[in-house]
Order: structure tokens, then sequence, then C-alpha cells
């Protein structure tokens, strides 16, 4: 019988915070003795919104292009039940969006 496994998708703008919400994740699954991979890095989505310089419509056309890039990471790991209550505990700041899918 294959164990249940829990797949962690987070999201968000600020890289350092992504990382220690990564490492967090990897010191319980640590902790607990459950098999862990990732945390995967996946591609970063950059969003551009070209926006006109001029406040009129008249003169050169001259755009500023504003970015935001969301940066994504995947986490694989055993869905215990020990182990997924101490991750919902993890404190989550506003900028971090979470995903938790069980799957076989």
């Amino acid at each position: 019988m294959s164990a249940q496994r829990a797949r962690i998708r987070l999201s968000g703008q600020n890289k350092e915070s992504l990382a220690r919400i990564c490492g967090q994740v990897s010191k319980i699954a640590e902790r607990t003795g459950v098999r862990m991979s990732g945390p995967i890095p996946l591609p970063t989505k950059i969003i551009t919104v070209p926006v006109r310089k001029s406040p009129c419509g008249n003169g050169t056309q001259t755009f500023a292009h504003y970015e935001m890039r969301i940066h994504k990471r995947l986490i694989d790991i055993d869905a215990e039940e020990r182990t997924l209550k101490q991750i919902m505990r993890v404190k989550m700041p506003e900028d971090i969006h979470v995903e938790i899918e069980l799957s076989r």
C-alpha cells in the first residue's frame, strides 16, 4: 500500500520569505522523520505593465515599465497527520500563498 502524499505549492513576491518558509517546512519534515522532496523552484512569473510617462496625451510616446515577479516553490512530503498539523501552524507572511493538495 502506497503512502498518501501531500504536495505543497508556495508562491509569493518576496524570495527571502519564501525560502524561510521552505526551510521551516523542511525542518518539520526532518524532525518528524517523513520523506520529503523539494523545495523545487518553478519558473518565475513576470508580470509587466507598460504605463505612459506623459500625463497628457500629447508629446512623444514614452513608456515606463513596472514589473512584478512571482516566485514559486513545490514541496512533496508524506502526509502524516502530525506533520501536516505542524506545517499548518507555521506563521505565514501575508504575501505568501500556500496550497496543500493530498494525493495517493
